[in-house]
């Protein structure tokens, strides 16, 4: 944020020390999200493949373990999995890190509320994780996937990637969470009809991708859409309401105390 503003030669609309803050906040939840998940026992692979075949027998019990065949559809299309693989390792950070600056730069007023969205939502993405630890689709080749992401990257990179995060963190995705709590804000803020448009679809993408890549199931992906859906009634009922003056999402020309 500070970077684009000086960038821009313009002060922060809360001047530089709110910019700092929000800064700091996102580093140290974001910190504190990913220590958190990764801090699961070693004996908790055994649940989370257990965990993550008990969601297969769910999807089968309603006919809707499709992602197997979905995933052989594009192994045909190396180039759709390339597109695939990269989306899956990049947008998660990119997207989401560019439309916070974009918001808090030039939509100030609603960027505390979305700001409360993604507190909310990675704490109950860190319940999730520590109560049902699940194993992804990749995690079992004997259905029929594959894990295409490491074949684009590299099983080295990936491997040493997986020392930082906890692999049996499937569910809720939160690339989907994420991907919601940033497309939905955006469509009511932007004007053009085909921006309208295309973060419109962008979750709908991010459903496909990491279910594609073999990163997610669908049921992971639909709950991870609940807590987006659970965080911005958290934001709106109860943090907005604590402080309608700076964390609602109505316009406010003039938020001193925003922070």
């Amino acid at each position: 944020m500070v970077q684009v503003a000086r960038a821009r030669g313009r002060r922060p609309p809360q001047g530089w020390l709110d910019a700092l803050r929000q800064v700091a906040l996102f580093v140290a939840a974001y910190m504190l999200y990913r220590l958190v998940r990764g801090l699961v026992d070693a004996d908790a692979g055994q649940a989370a493949l257990a965990n993550g075949l008990a969601l297969v027998d769910f999807e089968r019990a309603l006919g809707l373990f499709f992602e197997p065949g979905l995933q052989a559809w594009a192994l045909g299309r190396s180039w759709l999995l390339d597109s695939a693989g990269f989306m899956y390792i990049n947008s998660h950070f990119i997207v989401t890190t560019t439309f916070l600056v974009w918001l808090y730069l030039r939509r100030n007023d609603a960027f505390y509320y979305v700001r409360n969205m993604f507190m909310v939502a990675m704490g109950l993405a860190l319940v999730g994780y520590l109560v049902f630890p699940t194993a992804p689709p990749r995690f079992f080749p004997e259905l029929g996937f594959s894990d295409t992401v490491a074949g684009l990257v590299g099983q080295d990179s990936s491997e040493a990637a997986s020392v930082l995060y906890n692999p049996f963190a499937a569910v809720p995705s939160m690339h989907v969470a994420f991907a919601l709590m940033i497309a939905v804000p955006a469509i009511r803020l932007v004007a053009p009809r085909a921006l309208k448009g295309a973060w419109a679809i962008y979750p709908l993408l991010v459903t496909f991708v990491v279910v594609v890549t073999a990163n997610h199931f669908w049921v992971d992906a639909a709950l991870g859409a609940l807590v987006a859906a659970v965080a911005a009634y958290a934001a709106h009922a109860g943090l907005a309401r604590a402080r309608p003056e700076a964390w609602s999402w109505r316009p406010a020309i003039h938020a001193e105390a925003a922070a």
